[in-house]
């Protein structure tokens, strides 16, 4: 009996020691980048490395808001409107595409399905040149339409599998009792589908928010002008200024990043609550 409670325990341990070995290792670069935004220049590039700054500076910061030193504002501005209009038009067109591939018979509906799954054996690069001859054919090379369009087509594929995985689970029986009662499909799909699946669509949405908020390969190749520039292409153009430093650098993406970190956290009671619950008609 002594003997199965220690080997318990000693699995516990093992266990708990695993984990924040794990915690360690994937936290301590970011640990790093925090502080580094903190160091003064020289003390980043110091030969003699440390964790924690012995000076605390917050210059790094005020310079990434100085638009002689990194426009920051607008690089921002440009990011934001790409990702949030790729993720509403990802999200509006995989909710209609999702519903039709989950709810509804047609012919070739099983190809089409499948062809979601195929998708994911290919990289997204193969969309670079098809992509640049349509964007170069419609003249939207160069503006930040392009940019949203490529991110559509890189987040819809996605986005209409993750949907049609929560509009599977939604009963039938609470579309045939609202058809009773005189709703159509649109109607079902706005009133019934949308609100018992809210949580798979945020969760969706935050997906295609942070594709494109993150995107780089695209951005690098559509984009050519610094005032359309996003925030990706705005770090790595940092890079061959003479304002380069590794606090700004540092500074820069930490800012970067608490935009898709906010979003996470507003969203997570959403994406984690159970909104199903009740929805069957008694």
């Amino acid at each position: 009996m002594a003997s199965s409670k220690k080997t318990k325990m000693t699995k516990k341990v093992a266990f708990y020691a695993t984990l924040i070995l794990l915690m360690v290792v994937t936290l301590f670069p970011f640990l790093i980048m925090l502080m580094t935004a903190f160091k003064s220049s020289g003390e980043a590039v110091s030969t003699s490395p440390t964790i924690f700054p012995k000076e605390w500076t917050f210059q790094h910061f005020q310079d990434i808001f100085n638009p002689v030193v990194f426009p920051y504002l607008i690089y921002f501005k440009n990011s934001l409107i790409v990702a949030l209009t790729a993720s509403v038009l990802a999200v509006t067109i995989g909710i209609f595409g999702a519903y039709a591939l989950s709810k509804l018979k047609f012919m070739g509906k099983t190809t089409i399905n499948a062809s979601f799954y195929t998708v994911y054996m290919f990289s997204g690069i193969l969309l670079v040149v098809p992509l640049f001859k349509i964007i170069s054919g419609l003249g939207l090379y160069d503006t930040r339409t392009s940019l949203i369009i490529t991110m559509i087509v890189q987040t819809l594929p996605t986005a209409i599998f993750m949907l049609k995985s929560y509009f599977d689970t939604i009963p039938d029986d609470l579309e045939e009792a609202a058809m009773i009662d005189g709703l159509n499909r649109i109607q079902i799909i706005l009133y019934i589908i949308i609100p018992l699946s809210i949580s798979g669509i945020i969760s969706v949405f935050v997906y295609s928010f942070m594709v494109a908020w993150n995107d780089y390969l695209f951005a690098s190749i559509f984009i050519s002008n610094s005032e359309n520039f996003t925030l990706p292409i705005g770090l790595n153009a940092l890079f061959s200024t003479p304002d380069y430093v590794w606090g700004r650098m540092m500074a820069a993406s930490l800012v970067t990043a608490l935009p898709v970190v906010i979003m996470y956290a507003i969203s997570e009671h959403f994406i984690k609550g159970n909104l199903t619950e009740g929805g069957v008609k008694g």
